[in-house]
């Protein structure tokens, strides 16, 4: 059989010899960014953990040949939901049931019937009409939001400066123009609103709880403003869903203002302590998304044995607030555990209690400090994540935190703080 294709000089001249005889050295690029992130103390390590059943916040930390048990401190799993019974039942149920993976994006044979119950459920929870699954919060943020603000003639999206690495994905592979407010700052986004055309579609796109700061947006006063110049609102939930509110809705809810946001975006993996993410809104919106967004279109759908799991905790967590409860008492005994002791940070009416410590060296020798010698573990926080000079430790407490674990968190913290900038002074003394 004769082949049909034929070369033409174009083809030959593209695949010809190189014109010169020095290739490009790939590692040597690789290698060159990697050890300037080395060189400025931004290099990222990542701890090989194991949970222990029934022992959460506790886990095996995995280095090298060696294993140890350490107490966990920066951890999503904000309710200890992961290791929840009922999480770990309905997962090995699903198993038995539907097998491991769904088979298939959700167009083509991967929409199952628990797919279904758990929108209804996440609706439910919301107040809104109706939902959509993704498999992360990340993915969530980015379809959602591309979608709306490419397909919306002539939109414009004001977004608050400090959001999440998704949101900002979403902004720009939707290339519509934005509009960047100041953090939290209200008057700065009525200032903004005002200087666009009222005919144009507006999105206004914030976090309820911002992760790295703590800090909580003034949804009440976002949402008159959206009503104000004809907005849509956009609130990323994803630090606040199961832990605020009657039921664990959220912020909006918790502030009576869940009814005036358009769109709620959450997660299944932290306080429902799971996996994947949604959208929720009316009805005829998220079946806009659903059938734009190529985010849902062209991915397999999470699995149905995660759906299930994710189902039954947020059921649990709606039904009982013992948890939330308990998590608000321990958010405060470490904060109270930490003034006392005169460690810095940042004090948010949120559950997320960040200590800045500003040199990304100093930081790193604290977690490491911590890790050896008090078997705590808790993952610097570095740039790109937050700004440079702003390095951090990010403490999340659970409910499963009890009193000792956060008193001989203050204690150690007090003394490895001090050790670790000595320790970097003489290092600079010596230089």
């Amino acid at each position: 059989m004769t082949s049909s294709f034929k070369s033409s000089p174009l083809v030959l001249q593209k695949f010809g010899p190189a014109q010169s005889k020095v290739s490009f050295n790939y590692d040597a690029a690789f290698d060159q960014e990697l050890t300037a992130l080395k060189d400025a103390g931004f290099y990222r390590h990542f701890a090989r953990l194991e949970g222990l059943p029934g022992a959460f916040p506790k886990a095996l930390l995995h280095e090298q040949s060696r294993v140890k048990e350490v107490t966990v401190w920066c951890s999503n799993d904000y309710l200890g939901m992961g290791q929840h019974p009922v999480v770990e039942a309905a997962l090995h149920d699903a198993a038995t049931r539907f097998g491991a993976g769904a088979g298939g994006t959700r167009n083509i044979a991967g929409t199952h019937n628990v797919h279904a119950q758990l929108e209804e459920e996440i609706a439910s929870l919301h107040g809104k009409e109706s939902a959509l699954l993704f498999t992360s919060g990340y993915v969530a943020n980015e379809a959602a939001i591309s979608t709306l603000a490419s397909r919306l003639p002539n939109a414009v999206l004001l977004s608050d400066e400090m959001n999440h690495a998704s949101m900002i994905a979403g902004i720009r592979h939707s290339k519509a123009e934005k509009k960047i407010f100041r953090h939290n700052d209200v008057q700065h986004l009525e200032q903004l609103l005002a200087s666009v055309d009222p005919a144009r579609p507006k999105i206004i796109v914030c976090e309820s709880v911002y992760s790295m700061d703590g800090t909580v947006a003034p949804l009440a006063a976002i949402a008159t403003l959206a009503k104000q110049h004809n907005a849509l609102t956009y609130v990323d939930e994803v630090h606040a869903v199961g832990l605020y509110g009657e039921d664990g809705a959220g912020v909006a809810a918790a502030t009576g203002t869940a009814k005036d946001i358009d769109y709620i975006q959450g997660t299944l993996a932290k306080a429902f302590g799971v996996m994947g993410g949604y959208v929720a809104g009316s009805r005829r919106a998220i079946d806009y998304i659903r059938s734009f967004a190529s985010g849902f279109i062209f991915t397999t759908a999470l699995s149905p044995v995660l759906a299930n799991a994710a189902l039954e905790s947020i059921r649990h967590v709606r039904q009982s607030a013992v948890l939330r409860e308990q998590h608000q008492r321990q958010v405060l005994r470490l904060k109270e555990a930490l003034r006392s002791r005169c460690i810095p940070f940042r004090d948010e009416p949120s559950h997320i209690v960040p200590t800045i410590i500003g040199d990304p060296f100093v930081t790193r020798e604290v977690a490491r400090l911590l890790l050896d010698e008090y078997r705590i573990y808790i993952q610097p926080i570095f740039a790109p994540t937050v700004e440079p000079g702003t390095e951090r430790l990010r403490l999340t407490p659970t409910p499963l935190h009890t009193d000792a674990m956060i008193d001989e968190l203050a204690s150690a913290l007090s003394d490895v703080l001090s050790r670790a900038w000595r320790s970097r002074e003489m290092s600079c003394a010596v230089a």
